[in-house]
C-alpha cells in the first residue's frame, strides 16, 4: 500500500469503536490494519506478516469486536479465541482489548499458566465472548472439559512462528480438533517463510488472503538508529549513565544478552542514582507482572531486560531502546528496536558498540536498510575509533594472511626458554637430567693399566 493510510472512520467500524480509538488518540489505521480489517470483515481467513510495532494487535481485535457487537449470537459459548506464545503477550492483548471494548458489552477472560486453574474455570462458566490464552493452559482446560469451543467464530494465532518454535504444535492440533468448520482463522507471524508456519497454514486455513508487507522484517520508519563507540564494559556503563542522565528520554528499555549481566547492570545504574527494574526468564509470572506494571506506572524510568521481553512486549510511550550488549543477530535487533517507535510515534534505538560487536552492527544495518548515526557523548570519548578498513558490506576488513611468510617465521623463530622459579633457585648447581649413569664394569687388569695415563691402583 502506497500513500497515506485511511482513517479508522473509513473502515466500516461502529461509533463505539471509533470513540474508544479516539480516546487513545488513534485516528489513522496502519498499513497492516488497513489491509486486515476489511479482509476479516469480508469473512476471509488471513495469514499476515508485518513489521514489529505496526499495529498488528488492533489488526485482528478491531474486526473481531466489530463483528461481535454488530451480530449478537443467540449461543452462549466462546465466540473468539486468541492464542499467543507467552503470558506477557497475553496480558498485553488483554489490556489492548480492555481499552478497545471500553464502550461495549464485550466480555473476555485470560487463560495463562501460573494462575489458579479453578478460578479460571469459574470465569469460563460465565461464558466470556473472547478468550485470550497460552497454548499449554488452554490445553489443560480442554482436557478437563472446562471450556467449550463449538460456537467459535474467530481463531487467532498470534506469533504463530514463535509458538511452533516453542513446541506447541500438539496444543494447536488439539484446539483444531475441538473446532467446527464455521470459524475464521487469522494467523500472524513474524515471517511467512517459516517452514512449519506454511505447513500449519495449509492445514488450518481455507483459501486465505495473504498479507505480507514489503518490509515485514523492518523496524518502523519512525525509529532513529544510533550507535556509540565503546572500549569495554566499564566504558559502556559510563555511556549508559550519560544517556539516561541527559533527561532526553523519559522511559527506556536497556537490553543485555545474559541474565547475569542484567542483574549486575541494575546494581550499576542504582549506584549512579538511576531507578531501574530488571526483567528476565528466571522470574516468576507474578514477579514479571509486578515489574512491568511498575514500569508502566513510571515507578522507575529504566527497564533492563534480556530477549525474553524483546518480542510481543508493548510499552506505551517508550522513548528509546538501548542495546548495552549488541544483539547477536539482525532478527534480534529488529525485535528489540521494534519496542519503540510504535503506532506512528517516534523512537530511538542506541547500540553501544565495542570492537568485537562492530560486525553485528553492520549486519543489523544491512537488514534495517539505513546506516546508523554515530552519537557522541559530552565529556566521554572512546579510544576505539572503529575498524581501520571496512568492506562494502560495512563489516570490518581483516588483514590478509601470508601463509608462506607465516610458515617461514615459524621455522626460523627462536624458541625462548621458559623462566621458572626453580631454575633461579638451582642457579650455580650442577644440572642433572634424570638418574646418574651407571659406571661400566671393568676387569682387574684394565683397572690397573687403564689407558696408560692413569695412576696404578692398589690391590
Amino acid at each position: 500500500m502506497s500513500g497515506p493510510t485511511p482513517e479508522f472512520s473509513a473502515l466500516n467500524l461502529s461509533a463505539t469503536l471509533l470513540q474508544a480509538l479516539a480516546a487513545q488518540e488513534l485516528t489513522h489505521a496502519t498499513e497492516i490494519q488497513a489491509l486486515a480489517v476489511p479482509a476479516v470483515l469480508n469473512k476471509r481467513d488471513i495469514i499476515a506478516s508485518a513489521a514489529t510495532g505496526s499495529g498488528k494487535t488492533l489488526a485482528f481485535l478491531l474486526p473481531i469486536v466489530q463483528q461481535l457487537i454488530a451480530q449478537p449470537s443467540p449461543n452462549t459459548g466462546c465466540r473468539a479465541l486468541i492464542m499467543v506464545p507467552t503470558r506477557e503477550l497475553a496480558e498485553q492483548i488483554s489490556n489492548n482489548l480492555k481499552a478497545l471494548a471500553k464502550y461495549t458489552r464485550t466480555t473476555f477472560t485470560l487463560l495463562t499458566g501460573g494462575a489458579d486453574f479453578k478460578f479460571q474455570a469459574s470465569l469460563l462458566r460465565k461464558n466470556p465472548e473472547i478468550i485470550i490464552a497460552t497454548p499449554g493452559r488452554l490445553s489443560d482446560h480442554l482436557r478437563n472439559n472446562t471450556t467449550d469451543l463449538t460456537d467459535l467464530e474467530f481463531w487467532v494465532l498470534d506469533e504463530a512462528d514463535r509458538m511452533l518454535d516453542m513446541g506447541f504444535t500438539e496444543d494447536i492440533d488439539r484446539v483444531a480438533q475441538a473446532l467446527t468448520d464455521k470459524h475464521q482463522t487469522l494467523m500472524f507471524s513474524a515471517t511467512l517463510r517459516h517452514q512449519q508456519v506454511a505447513r500449519v497454514a495449509q492445514h488450518l486455513l481455507r483459501d486465505p488472503e495473504r498479507l505480507e508487507l514489503e518490509h515485514h522484517n523492518q523496524v518502523a520508519a519512525e525509529v532513529h538508529h544510533q550507535f556509540v563507540l565503546s572500549d569495554d564494559v566499564k566504558f559502556k556503563q559510563k555511556a549508559l549513565d550519560k544517556i539516561i542522565g541527559s533527561g532526553e528520554f523519559k522511559k527506556v528499555i536497556v537490553f543485555t544478552n545474559t541474565k547475569s549481566e542484567a542483574n549486575r547492570l541494575r546494581g550499576v545504574l542504582e549506584y549512579y542514582g538511576h531507578q531501574a527494574g530488571c526483567l528476565h526468564g528466571d522470574m516468576t509470572q507474578d514477579q514479571r507482572r509486578e515489574i512491568l506494571l511498575a514500569f508502566r506506572r513510571h515507578k522507575f524510568t529504566v527497564l533492563i531486560a534480556t530477549d525474553v521481553a524483546a518480542r510481543g512486549l508493548d510499552i506505551e510511550k517508550l522513548d528509546a531502546v538501548i542495546h548495552f550488549d549488541m544483539a547477536r543477530t539482525p532478527k534480534d535487533y529488529v525485535h528489540r528496536a521494534g519496542r519503540t517507535g510504535r503506532a506512528g510515534k517516534p523512537g530511538t534505538s542506541i547500540a553501544l558498540i565495542a570492537p568485537h560487536e562492530w560486525n553485528n552492527k553492520a549486519r543489523a544495518e544491512n537488514v534495517v536498510g539505513d546506516g546508523f548515526e554515530k552519537r557522541t557523548l559530552p565529556g566521554l570519548t572512546a579510544k576505539y575509533k572503529g575498524p581501520d578498513k571496512v568492506k562494502s558490506s560495512g563489516r570490518a576488513s581483516g588483514k590478509k594472511r601470508d601463509d608462506k611468510k607465516s610458515s617461514d617465521s615459524k621455522t626460523t623463530a627462536k624458541v625462548k626458554p621458559k623462566k621458572r622459579a626453580r631454575d633461579q633457585a638451582n642457579k650455580g648447581r650442577p644440572k642433572r637430567f634424570g638418574p646418574a649413569p651407571k659406571k661400566e664394569s671393568v676387569s682387574e687388569g684394565e683397572a690397573r693399566l687403564g689407558d696408560g695415563f692413569s695412576p696404578f691402583k692398589k690391590k
